[in-house]
């Protein structure tokens, strides 16, 4: 359930919204969140999800899912469906249908034939490294082309047979006559049009010219009646032409652009393109590895649309450098599971520990909660046998100072069960300790043992009625906070690839309570004194569970 505290406050586009709403300049605001279905989403783009419908949410408003599909070369209905499926996941709905830049193609060329016939746009046969040679630098001015003062009547000509296929794909544009000149680059006759053959996942065949992304992007804001356009900084420099867009083509509406820093999750990257080459190259599985930092690989990684709604408020909004540790995600994951993860007992790394003592007529399971805090969660048995599991590192034949777990001659409490004391330690030819001899003290089943102080506490399973379950240990991808901005001797940018954490996942084969024989997928736990656990969305079947690590309890990066 959303709730209106659950968004960042206090932040500058906040204080715009409530100044236009208190003057009566919008009735109500219209936000949207307009993604370009050339990948899946990742943490920054949930960021703006939030941020998008967060107002129109607080605010009483409405927020439009839009997919910006203006290069159908990258663009497919994969994307589109995840995004649909990522936005539902975190707790959003979308105002009306989803819409579709392409739905305004019909358009966005009566709007370019409209700018053609008031002598604002012109088409063009300069080539793509023609244009940047005209095109000058952050200095120097640019230069007209040679083909800028061709007549309306020969534009328009040539234009319908842009549209009608006559031409080889790159052979002509169209661009806006606004001022070679001009400080600002993107203003020095951008294109808007280009020549391009390929099948569009929405318009089939239709058209072989597409509208670009800054031209179609102001018009779809203003046809959609938005008030507030929110983007990050690097579209700063673009708002020139957003507004001069909005003002030059016969819209319904004037929208505003905003814009915000962008996030920056180090140890990780927010590159689509880069991304997509983790995926193609194989260092992952697929855009939904946990390991990834897509909301599907975050999803499947165990993560909630709660914790990524607090991440997503901690972090607010401003203009400033937005630079997170990725402690900060993962403290906000875990705070929100700590409240609503059931517990139960795993061991990953099993030693076999033999009761010497056990009694069937006399050794006794117990019931325990599944939480601590949480009576409605319920409870479960915790049975034991003969033979149990514990931790290996849970023993010590040489104990360092404060070890306060297993030794020989020792005492450790069973998490949930009885006190039990190390008589033997039995070792292979190797001499590693494969086995240990213990004894109960049967009266301390829930009471602490007479006349001495037992201080550890261990969890532990019992090998007779343990499910076997395989767990997937995923740690961060990357071995550097920046691994797309680490520079060599040369001073030249290295692969970011070549900073890839090789031990960013570690599948083992472990054991755990009975409980975790039927689990459906996606289900959330907390495995005591480990961390937190969820079931493979993909993978995981009931009768052969798949555990993924979501968190552990503390930040205990090695990496640090």
């Amino acid at each position: 359930m959303l709730n209106k505290d659950q968004f960042a406050d206090n932040h500058f586009i906040r204080t715009i919204i409530e100044e236009d709403l208190q003057s009566g300049k919008y009735p109500a605001i219209q936000t949207r969140f307009p993604p370009e279905p050339n990948g899946y989403l990742h943490i920054g783009h949930a960021k703006s999800i939030c941020l998008n419908f967060g107002l129109a949410y607080v605010y009483d408003g409405k927020c439009n899912l839009r997919f910006d599909d203006t290069n159908p070369e990258k663009e497919s209905q994969e994307y589109v469906d995840s995004i649909k499926e990522d936005v539902k996941w975190l707790g959003f709905e979308w105002s009306g249908e989803p819409r579709f830049a392409s739905d305004y193609f019909d358009q966005l060329f009566d709007y370019a034939v409209g700018l053609i016939k008031e002598g604002k746009a012109y088409v063009d046969d300069l080539s793509a490294e023609e244009m940047r040679e005209y095109r000058g630098t952050l200095t120097e001015p640019g230069k007209n082309s040679p083909y800028r003062e061709r007549s309306i009547e020969e534009n328009l000509e040539l234009f319908y047979k842009m549209r009608d296929g006559e031409f080889a794909d790159g052979s002509k544009t169209l661009r806006l006559k606004i001022d070679m000149a001009s400080g600002n680059v993107n203003m020095r006759d951008p294109v808007i049009y280009r020549i391009r053959r390929a099948h569009h996942h929405n318009t089939g065949d239709k058209w072989c010219i597409y509208p670009m992304y800054d031209y179609t992007h102001a018009a779809s804001d203003a046809i959609e009646n938005i008030t507030h356009s929110l983007c990050t900084l690097e579209f700063e420099s673009h708002r020139p032409l957003y507004d001069w867009v909005v003002n030059n083509v016969p819209v319904p509406s004037e929208p505003h652009q905003y814009e915000f820093s962008r996030l920056e999750l180090l140890y990780s990257i927010t590159s689509k393109r880069k991304l997509n080459q983790l995926v193609s190259d194989g260092h992952v599985s697929g855009w939904d590895d946990p390991r990834m930092p897509t909301i599907s690989g975050m999803r499947r990684r165990g993560y909630t649309p709660e914790g990524l709604r607090l991440f997503a408020k901690r972090v607010g909004i401003s203009k400033s450098e937005n630079i997170v540790d990725m402690s900060v995600l993962e403290g906000a994951v875990r705070e929100e599971l700590e409240n609503t993860s059931p517990r139960l007992m795993a061991v990953l790394n099993p030693l076999k520990v033999t009761l010497t003592n056990f009694s069937d007529g006399q050794t006794q399971s117990r019931r325990a909660a599944f939480h601590p805090n949480r009576e409605d969660l319920g409870e479960r048995e915790i049975p034991v046998s003969r033979t149990i599991y514990i931790e290996a590192d849970d023993f010590a034949e040489n104990p360092p100072k404060g070890f306060k777990r297993l030794t020989l001659g020792g005492e450790v409490r069973l998490r949930h069960g009885y006190v039990i004391k190390c008589d033997e330690a039995v070792k292979d030819a190797d001499g590693n300790v494969v086995e240990l001899k213990c004894s109960i003290d049967h009266d301390t089943l829930g009471k602490n043992p007479e006349g001495r102080k037992v201080k550890g506490v261990i969890h532990w399973v019992s090998a007779e009625h343990a499910a076997e379950i395989k767990v997937r240990l995923y740690d961060r991808l990357f071995t550097v906070e920046r691994p797309d901005a680490v520079r060599g001797e040369n001073g030249e940018y290295l692969p970011f690839t070549d900073f890839l954490n090789p031990e960013s996942m570690q599948e083992i084969t472990a054991y755990a309570e009975p409980v975790a024989k039927n689990l459906p997928a996606e289900s959330r736990w907390q495995f005591e004194r480990l961390g937190y656990f969820v079931t493979d969305r993909k993978d995981h079947k009931p009768e052969a569970p798949v555990f993924n690590r979501t968190v552990t309890l503390k930040d205990s990066w090695q990496g640090k």
